[in-house]
């Protein structure tokens, strides 16, 4: 991609020297701490506000205090002002531009989309272009049929038109056979929810789940801070069960059971399990054993599976596979009434990377008539999702097939961005290893590696002059060195060695 980033990963180990006045080993500290930063902006803007103003911090939901997302909080403030400091006054720091890595989105990094897609998408939005003799030369045959099929299943044939609030029926039916398909398994197009983006559909089982703070989740920590930002939005509590780094952050079922108990013990009732697969942040793959034990664990304990498998394209290595946890559930003999599991999809991520499209869909199974009536209510309350976004999630659900004229360019484009992905997921984790003082799990899958760095002493203690979290200091001294931004590990959760 840039071949500058490897370069400049290696600069994480100077800046850790520049505070290293004993032998590195010494240091035990933990960058990846669970510290909150206390210079976030929830805490600088904590001051009583003028009494003529009609909103203040002391009078909105504290829910939205209590909420922090850390994929775009502080350091990424930080950048953001450095970019245009950047663009007013080039050359005016250490480097020409701002490298994000803090979160998934490959196109600011220019990977293209998939060329199908787009044609389709193009045709969709402008279908009076399908009837020029142009067309035909400018756009596939197999792009122009599908756009004639899917506006065909489009309410007037405009694009800029509500939709039935789960989604076009016919996009339904196709991701429920592109489900099938993948699975082995029958989908039903009436347990498909199409959202702009999985996020929704997070938020929408939060809000069906969570009725008071004695509801509680159990999210994996280290995770992604969607969980840990909705779960405080809808006021319930989040339970951890912890990743084990010492087997490349290996899920043990006999933790879930632990952390369940103590939530028992302090009268929170655990109405749901998350698990990532692959992980996020940490780019494991789960085992087929490993994931029959938690159906069964959620089975046992009555308790909703909510299956976030965005990353399900994204699988690296030759001795790991995805397979859906509704896969792994019916292939265990579980149908409808034994089980019930919400699965996320999303156009984001993958090979195709649509991040700003906003697409994406929830299968929901397992749930009663009266439930599902609820679910619905909610998707309605947002009319719908947008149809561009609808109508990726079926593409990506249905690509070209073999004898399309796309298909063997759309299977060039394919294996060459995840092969891409591959191989820069091993550069960067290799990069990591070489550093003294850095170590870092082999990525399985996803789009992210979770590194463990070890700060000097000195280097605590000036962050705790400044009374900032160690890992938020080394991240934005990282930034003003060098342009990357990382995200402190604190804001993923993780055990503390502070």
């Amino acid at each position: 991609m840039r071949k500058f980033v490897t370069e400049r990963a290696k600069q994480l180990l100077s800046l850790s020297r520049q505070y290293q006045h004993r032998p590195l080993s010494a240091s035990l500290s933990r960058f990846l701490s669970s510290d909150p930063i206390s210079s976030s902006p929830s805490s600088s803007m904590a001051s009583p506000s003028d009494s003529s103003t009609p909103l203040t911090l002391q009078t909105i939901n504290p829910k939205v205090l209590k909420c922090e997302y850390a994929v775009r909080g502080e350091i990424v403030t930080l950048a953001q002002k450095l970019q245009e400091e950047l663009q007013a006054k080039p050359g005016s720091h250490p480097f020409n531009e701002i490298l994000y890595c803090n979160i998934g989105n490959p196109q600011s990094l220019g990977q293209q989309p998939i060329t199908f897609f787009r044609e389709v998408l193009a045709l969709c939005d402008h279908p009076s272009i399908l009837d020029k003799s142009e067309t035909q030369g400018l756009f596939s045959a197999d792009s122009i049929e599908r756009a004639w099929q899917i506006l065909g299943q489009i309410p007037g044939r405009a694009t800029g038109a509500y939709s039935h609030s789960q989604g076009i029926k016919g996009l339904r039916d196709t991701i429920a056979a592109g489900i099938e398909a993948r699975d082995g398994f029958p989908a039903d197009p009436n347990d498909i929810f199409l959202t702009d983006g999985a996020s929704p559909a997070v938020h929408m089982m939060m809000q069906l789940l969570i009725t008071s703070e004695k509801d509680g989740i159990l999210c994996p920590i280290p995770q992604y801070p969607l969980y840990s930002a909705s779960i405080a939005l809808h006021g319930g509590s989040l339970v951890p069960y912890y990743l084990d780094e010492a087997t490349n952050w290996g899920l043990e079922v006999s933790d879930l059971k632990k952390q369940l108990e103590d939530a028992k013990s302090k009268g929170i009732t655990a109405r749901a399990l998350v698990v990532i697969n692959p992980g996020n942040p940490t780019g494991q793959v789960l085992a087929e054993d490993n994931q029959r034990e938690i159906v069964e664990f959620c089975k046992q304990e009555g308790i909703v599976l909510l299956a976030d498998e965005v990353y399900q394209e994204n699988v690296y290595v030759p001795e790991k596979k995805f397979h859906s946890f509704k896969k792994i559930s019916r292939s265990m003999g579980y149908g409808e009434k034994d089980l019930s599991l919400v699965s996320f999809q999303s156009v984001s991520k993958g090979y195709y990377g649509e991040c700003g499209k906003r697409g994406g869909y929830m299968e929901v199974t397992g749930f009663g008539a009266d439930i599902r009536e609820q679910i619905y209510k909610v998707a309605s309350v947002n009319l719908c999702s947008n149809i561009s976004g609808q109508i990726l999630a079926s593409l990506v659900m249905s690509p070209p097939k073999a004898g399309d004229e796309s298909f063997e360019s759309y299977l060039e484009e394919r294996d060459g961005i995840l092969s891409s992905l591959a191989r820069r997921a091993k550069t960067l984790e290799e990069a990591f290893n070489s550093l003294e003082g850095v170590t870092c799990n082999k990525a399985e899958g996803a789009m992210y590696l979770f590194p463990r760095v070890r700060l000097p002493e000195n280097a605590i203690k000036a962050s705790e002059a400044v009374k900032t979290a160690p890992d938020a200091f080394y991240c934005r001294r990282l930034l003003n060195a060098t342009g990357i931004v990382f995200v402190p590990g604190s804001g993923f959760g993780q055990v503390s060695a502070y």
